[in-house]
């Protein structure tokens, strides 16, 4: 039981209570505890032994007596009574209602009283009769949106973000890894590609135990491994099963003579694959996932590594992240793949938030952070007014942080360089939420889209091509503002956009949080080939999402980028403001 489960469960309590009609504060305790048990870093499971200090959960803040015995309860048997208690009331299947698009736990609780609804297929069968349009607030509108969030959930609900797969990926190779004998376990597949979101696991795990004639214990070992949810199937050197959440994985137990045709023939694409496998038969090869291997005679070619496979068929060494035919074949073939960034060209991270709005962390919290990460300069760029939800700054707000951005940024004493900005909302008709004499005033002025999705595509495009004329907006975050499996794109041309930018000299943003990765890999070709700036930036509103920034590392590389590609590999803050936008 992790952290994140831990915290998903007592969420999930606070919002069964909410249902149920509970006093504020009740809910309240469960929601604050939920946030207390997520942002921690130590694994709280480990304190809630029996043999653990009774004292350590009570020292976190937002934990009570109460509230430890109910995660004690929660790291014991997967529950606790109140939660069993109000499933048994409410039903299981209503928590997925709260996954859909207006349904909060009053709307849920509306439904459920009025209707008796408990699932999304019950639910889709009173919209569609029209037995909602007779309930308070679900009008015509509020239907059409919600059948599309029941179409959109059927069609997500199967898939995982890049982040939540490799999290459960690190979590099952160290439990395969406690085996003696496996001293290696690999993801493969889309993950390894480092595709936005992820539709099953694949794990490639090698060492002397998995050597054919030893490999059945350590099969077993891993068929019984403690988060298995279903156990799918079991054959020599496979076993494939299911997590609590529905996430299949595939492991893999291979010698070490075939492990890199393996991690080769499951990481490729299919049509990689298959560009790649014509390739060898033209050579008078097969490749297999056993072998590359010569056809006159079964000879092995190469097998144990990755790079001998490429070399073997001509080819230089194919980053998994290009593998998906997009002619990255023949690049390798003619020696012009691109030298792809990585994690350490980066120098700086120019859009985080801090406890001014909707952050967790003051300034010098976030500056520090990002020291221990290696960046020599940062932007704070809490939101403005426009975004109420974040308590948002107005001018004389804004300003006044600023200063306070400075002051800090004096006492760092050079450790690293803290610029002042904002992320400022594009209202409705273009027009930035803070006015030019605010703006004027700061470093890095970030200009994005909070409201208004639904604009017609010409709206909305004319909308953000006006924001990004005002001349102090440097950087166009986030630029099709979707959340990945929560809310599609806005409708938006972006090639006009990238145009218009590249024109302007205004950088556009890959936004490096998993929920977002916007823009996408493709969307960073087009912009680069358009003569677009790039910068990647984490959008961090705590210090652990600064971490994000490899998430977004992944999929610049999955968009052929390099380090001259990237403005904020620039080495110097000085360099860094000279690739922007030149300020009037």
């Amino acid at each position: 039981m992790d952290n994140i489960s831990l915290a998903r469960l007592l969420d999930e309590t606070a919002s069964l209570l909410e249902i149920d009609g509970a006093d504020i504060f009740r809910i309240r305790s469960y929601r604050r505890a939920a946030e207390a048990v997520e942002q921690q870093t130590t694994q709280l499971a480990t304190l809630a032994t029996p043999e653990a200090d009774p004292k350590a959960l009570l020292a976190i803040a937002g934990i009570g007596k109460a509230m430890a015995a109910n995660i004690r309860d929660l790291v014991a048997t997967g529950s606790m009574p109140l939660r069993e208690e109000l499933l048994q009331k409410y039903r299981p299947t209503m928590l997925e209602l709260l996954r859909l698009p207006g349904m909060g736990p009053k709307t849920v609780a509306l439904v459920w009283s009025a209707l008796q609804v408990s699932n999304i297929d019950e639910l889709e069968a009173a919209a569609k009769a029209g037995h909602l349009a007779a309930l308070p607030r679900m009008g015509e509108k509020f239907t059409v949106k919600l059948l599309k969030g029941i179409e959109d959930h059927r069609k997500n609900s199967s898939r995982f973000r890049i982040d939540q797969a490799r999290d459960y990926a690190e979590k099952i190779s160290q439990l395969i890894l406690a085996f003696p004998g496996i001293d290696q376990v690999t993801p493969a597949g889309s993950l390894r590609r480092g595709r936005e979101t992820v539709g099953d696991l694949d794990l490639l795990a090698t060492g002397p135990a998995c050597e054919p004639d030893v490999v059945a214990s350590a099969v077993e070992h891993v068929a019984t491994l403690p988060l298995i949810d279903k156990l799918m199937a079991r054959g020599q050197n496979k076993v494939t099963f299911t997590l609590r959440n529905n996430l299949q994985v595939d492991v893999r137990l291979l010698p070490r003579s075939s492990y890199g045709a393996a991690l080769q023939y499951f990481t490729g694409s299919k049509h990689h694959n298959v560009a790649l496998r014509q390739r060898a038969i033209k050579r008078g090869m097969t490749l297999s996932e056993y072998a590359l291997l010569r056809l006159e005679d079964n000879k092995i070619i190469a097998s144990e590594s990755e790079e001998a496979i490429y070399n073997a068929l001509d080819l230089d060494f194919i980053p998994p992240e290009l593998r998906e035919n997009c002619g990255e074949l023949e690049a390798a073939a003619n020696h012009t793949l691109p030298q792809l960034i990585t994690l350490a060209d980066l120098h700086g991270d120019v859009h985080m938030h801090t406890s001014e709005t909707d952050g967790t962390y003051t300034i010098r919290e976030m500056a520090e952070a990002a020291i221990l990460r290696g960046r020599r300069y940062i932007a704070i760029t809490d939101h403005s007014k426009n975004l109420a939800m974040t308590n948002g700054m107005n001018d004389e707000r804004a300003l006044a942080h600023a200063a306070r951005v400075r002051q800090v940024n004096q006492e760092m004493e050079g450790r690293i360089h803290i610029f002042t900005g904002i992320e400022c909302d594009i209202l409705g008709e273009g027009e930035m939420d803070l006015t030019d004499e605010t703006l004027a005033q700061l470093d890095i002025v970030i200009a994005s889209v909070h409201s208004k999705f639904d604009q017609p595509i010409e709206v909305m495009t004319a909308r953000v091509l006006r924001a990004i004329e005002n001349p102090y907006v440097r950087i166009l975050a986030h630029p099709t503002g979707r959340k990945l499996l929560r809310r599609d794109p806005y409708k938006i041309d972006l090639e006009q956009i990238f145009r218009r930018a590249s024109e302007l000299g205004v950088a556009v943003e890959h936004n490096a949080a998993p929920a977002r990765t916007d823009l996408s890999d493709s969307h960073m070709r087009l912009a680069k080939s358009l003569g677009c700036k790039i910068v990647v930036n984490t959008d961090a509103h705590a210090t652990d999402e600064l971490d994000h920034m490899q998430h977004g590392i992944v999929q610049l590389r999955r968009a052929w980028l390099t380090s001259a590609d990237v403005i904020n590999t620039a080495p110097t803050p000085e360099d860094f403001l000279a690739s922007l936008r030149p300020r009037p």
